[in-house]
């Protein structure tokens, strides 16, 4: 047995074990033939499509079979989100604040976010332009700058955003991770659509005086953003699983579940302030860190019950008399 095989073997474990023993001689032979001479590792894309493969062939074991749907919903909400946050947040980075404030600016820019928040834009054009495959990949993109934020700040000496601002839009980007692959043009579009929507929105932002949001994340930016966004994207998934549920359609609701966490973490301000008792915002570190941590743990917790709960009963082969 050659490594490439063996490999594609390990893969294979994707799969449910009656499937595998059923179909995995022919679906690695099938990979095997295709497979260019001299190749020791499956490409990433042949990798990916074992394990999406799998993935599937283990939800229709569990009668979950409209999760992929939702998951499809999910994404292209999230992505909405992201891009639509990506926007506001580019027009802040704009806006640095006067020098003689003494507010830290990365150049004339607020932080290096502008970085991450160009990335999220591109992607929204992407989007718009290609098939889900390099929609995909500019969010994988994005989703990297947006995460090597943290660590490069302190390594360059400039400033970033908070992480209560980039944390919903890494857990935005995951869920977006599962964008479709064939989507009608006029849908790639409306996340552009909605970035134009917000910069035009912000056009007269420069008629209001610097010291009223320039330079800061804190202000009336993040703080009522942030929750408005979670409001916003739970009244629309919820609005979506229930006028889906009356055509005997889940993947709203599976839409709903995946989206909790981003939602959550969208809210982490206001949920951290009620969970803290005062029923107002807060900002201390401590517990904005447990309740991500709550909500990080809730979403999925969730999510997996729901995925138990749908599990049909296995019948026995009936027997022939």
């Amino acid at each position: 047995m050659s490594d490439l095989e063996r490999r594609y073997l390990r893969l294979l474990r994707a799969y449910p074990a009656d499937y595998r023993r059923a179909r995995g001689a022919e679906i690695v032979g099938t990979y095997l033939d295709l497979a260019a001479p001299g190749r020791r590792w499956p490409s990433p894309a042949d990798a990916a499509d074992l394990l999406r493969g799998g993935l599937r062939q283990r939800l229709r074991a569990t009668g979950a079979t409209d999760l992929a749907p939702g998951v499809h919903l999910a994404a292209l909400l999230a992505f909405l989100t992201a891009t639509s946050l990506a926007a506001a947040w580019t027009l802040l980075e704009l806006r640095p604040a006067p020098a003689d404030v003494g507010v830290p600016a990365a150049g004339p820019f607020v932080s290096l976010g502008i970085g991450a928040w160009i990335a999220w834009l591109l992607a929204a054009a992407v989007h718009a332009l290609t098939p889900g495959r390099w929609a995909r990949r500019a969010v994988a993109v994005a989703l990297l700058v947006t995460l090597t934020l943290v660590p490069a700040a302190p390594l360059v000496g400039l400033p970033r955003p908070p992480l209560f601002v980039l944390l919903p839009q890494v857990a935005l980007g995951l869920v977006a991770l599962g964008l479709p692959d064939a989507l009608p043009a006029p849908l790639r579009a409306v996340p552009l659509i909605a970035v134009g929507v917000v910069a035009l929105a912000g056009t007269n932002l420069h008629l209001l005086p610097p010291e009223t949001f320039a330079g800061s994340y804190y202000v009336w930016t993040a703080v009522p953003v942030l929750p408005g966004a979670a409001v916003a994207l739970l009244a629309v998934a919820l609005l979506l699983a229930a006028g889906l549920a009356l055509r005997a359609d889940h993947r709203g609701v599976w839409a709903a579940l995946i989206l909790l966490t981003p939602i959550g973490l969208l809210a982490l301000q206001p949920l951290a302030g009620a969970l803290n008792g005062v029923g107002m915002t807060v900002a201390v570190w401590s517990e904005l860190a447990a309740t991500a941590v709550m909500i990080g743990v809730v979403g999925p917790a969730l999510l997996a019950l729901a995925l138990a709960l749908r599990r049909r009963p296995t019948r026995p082969p009936s027997t022939a008399r």
